[in-house]
C-alpha cells in the first residue's frame, strides 16, 4: 500500500481552481503530507467539487480498495458523499494526523452487460429508452421471472445512490449501513397486458437481479453508470449484484449520513 500520507487531488482542471487550491496544497505540505500526481501512488484521494466530482474520482481511479476517498465541496455546493468543504480542509488534515480516523464504508453494485462487460457503480445503474417508445424488460430475481416491465426504464440504486435519481422517482432513501440495492420504475405502463409491482423494491446483498431487454424496436437503450452514459449497442441482458467492494471515506465526527440527508433535503 502507498505511504499513508500520500494525497492525490482530483478536480476539474482550470486556472481559477488551481489558484483556489494552492492554499490547500500548502497546508497539506506543512502537515507532512505528500501530494502525488498519479492516483496509483495515493493512499488518500480527495475530490474537489460536489457529489458528481466524487463519483468521477472513484470511477476514474478504479474503485480503489486500498485507499481512502474523501470529498471537499466548494462554498456554493453541498454533497452527500462529501464531509468537508474548502473552509474546513485543515480540520480534515488534523483528523487524519492527530485523531483516530472514523471510516465509513459505502456499498458498491456490480453490473454486467450481456454477460461480458463488467462495471462497478457507487450510485446507480439506469436503463432507459432512447427513442419515443416504451422499453420492455423482463425482470428476474435469482433467475426466477418476477415481472415484465414496460415504460421509460428502470433504476437500480445503491443505498447512497437512493438519494439521487432514485429519490426523484419516489424511491425510498436507504441507510448505507444496510447492504442492499433498490429497483425503481420510470413511468411504468400498467394495463391488462403489462402489470408491474408499481413501487420500488429492495433486494438483499445475496440476491441477483437480471434485466432482459425485449428486442422490440428498442434495441439500443442507453445505460447510465453513476453519472456517465455508455453507448453500448445491442444491450440484451443486464445483471446486477452487490459487489464485495466498498468505498471507504473519512468520516467527520458528528456528521452522520442522516445529518447530511437532513441538511440537503429538510
Amino acid at each position: 500500500m502507498p505511504n499513508r500520507k500520500n494525497i492525490f487531488f482530483y478536480d476539474q482542471q482550470d486556472n481559477e481552481m488551481e489558484n483556489t487550491l494552492r492554499p490547500l496544497f500548502d497546508l497539506a505540505l506543512r502537515n507532512d503530507f505528500t501530494i502525488v500526481n498519479d492516483a496509483k501512488d495515493a493512499s488518500i484521494i480527495v475530490s474537489i467539487g460536489g457529489d458528481g466530482t466524487f463519483l468521477q474520482a472513484v470511477r476514474k481511479t478504479g474503485f480503489r480498495q486500498d485507499c481512502l476517498y474523501t470529498g471537499i465541496t466548494r462554498s456554493n455546493e453541498s454533497g452527500l458523499y462529501c464531509d468537508f468543504n474548502l473552509d474546513n480542509f485543515d480540520e480534515m488534515l488534523h483528523t487524519m494526523v492527530h485523531e483516530e480516523m472514523e471510516v465509513r464504508r459505502f456499498p458498491v453494485i456490480n453490473v454486467k452487460v450481456n454477460n461480458e462487460s463488467s462495471f462497478d457503480c457507487l450510485n446507480e445503474v439506469s436503463i432507459r429508452s432512447t427513442i419515443i417508445k416504451t422499453i420492455v424488460i423482463d425482470v428476474l430475481i435469482d433467475d426466477m421471472k418476477f415481472e415484465t416491465f414496460r415504460g421509460d426504464g428502470l433504476i437500480v440504486a445503491t443505498p447512497t445512490g437512493s438519494t439521487g435519481y432514485n429519490k426523484s422517482t419516489q424511491g425510498a432513501v436507504i441507510d448505507p449501513k444496510i447492504p442492499c440495492f433498490q429497483v425503481s420504475e420510470l413511468a411504468s405502463l400498467n394495463n391488462n397486458r403489462y402489470r408491474t409491482l408499481g413501487s420500488s423494491f429492495v433486494l438483499n446483498s445475496d440476491r441477483k437481479l437480471t434485466l432482459d431487454i425485449v428486442q422490440s424496436g428498442n434495441d439500443y437503450p442507453i445505460i447510465g453508470l453513476d453519472n456517465e452514459a455508455f453507448p453500448i449497442k445491442n444491450i440484451q441482458t443486464v445483471t446486477v449484484s452487490l459487489s464485495n467492494k466498498v468505498i471507504k471515506t473519512v468520516k467527520l465526527k458528528n456528521n452522520s449520513y442522516w445529518d447530511r440527508v437532513k441538511r440537503t433535503f429538510l
